[in-house]
């Protein structure tokens, strides 16, 4: 079997921002039971939007776009495994359909899963520009290349990074402003694991920064909010910042003297 050529050309950012919502709305449609496991075939509109803008990036076009959509339908499974979980997390959540309609998280995790869907399939640029779409819109970073189990949990969301060669596994829950990233950013360690695993079960509160691609936290650690970690957590943990917070009656409080020359 001959190697598929890629060319060095950028799809229209308009046409996969338009396809990665028709890829939603198949997923997803209105009105239709969640818990139905079904979804309907691709249409030619649909399938002609994904060749089109495949048709800059692989020679085989045609091929490439069967293998994506016709992992569709797997995807949504695994989706519906995330939406519930975050509901079961979240106690401001009390639909299903409000956390897969309106849910910024879940959008960012749609995103990213149809992206390494693609990346997997060792199509250049565009899984790229579909999670750059979603941190646009979300303010939520995941590199397409991260391997992320299921379900998977992210709560309010703003400011999560997930580096490039993360490990997530399953049912892990994350909260805003988590950092899962590199010690280093030196280009020749491009090629070598340079961000963190975490292990199932796992709880990581938000402002927290996990660094290092030798950073291993066990399965069912707590990781508590503003922690900062380089070194791996042994299973069952909890990890927490250690800080001081002073209350004082201000009335009390007599202002230094200043003085000024």
């Amino acid at each position: 079997m001959s190697k598929t050529v890629y060319k060095v050309v950028i799809p229209d950012i308009m046409a996969v921002e338009s396809a990665v919502n028709e890829i939603y709305k198949l997923l997803f449609p209105i009105g239709d039971d969640l818990k139905n496991e079904e979804i309907k075939a691709p249409d030619d509109n649909l399938r002609k939007q994904v060749e089109s803008i495949l048709d800059c990036l692989t020679d085989k076009k045609e091929i490439v776009a069967e293998k994506f959509l016709s992992q569709l339908p797997s995807i949504r499974k695994k989706l519906l495994k995330d939406a519930d979980f975050i509901l079961s997390s979240d106690p401001a959540a009390t639909h299903l359909i409000e956390v897969v309609a309106i849910y910024p998280g879940f959008y960012a995790i749609f995103c990213y899963r149809i992206a390494h869907s693609l990346a997997n399939l060792e199509i250049p640029f565009l899984p790229r520009m579909i999670t750059e779409y979603a941190h646009r819109n979300t303010g939520i970073d995941i590199h397409p290349a991260a391997s992320i189990g299921s379900p998977f949990s992210i709560d309010h969301g703003t400011g999560i990074v997930i580096g490039e060669t993360a490990i997530i596994g399953n049912k892990v829950k994350m909260y805003q402003g988590v950092t899962l990233g590199a010690l280093s950013v030196a280009k020749n360690k491009a090629s070598k694991k340079r961000h963190p695993t975490i292990e199932d079960n796992v709880i990581i509160y938000a402002g927290s920064t996990i660094l290092g691609g030798e950073t291993i936290v066990g399965r069912n650690c707590i990781i508590g909010g503003n922690v900062w970690l380089t070194d791996s957590v042994a299973p069952w943990s909890i990890v927490y910042h250690k800080s001081e917070i002073i209350v004082r009656d201000h009335r009390k409080f007599q202002e230094p003297v200043n003085f000024i020359i």
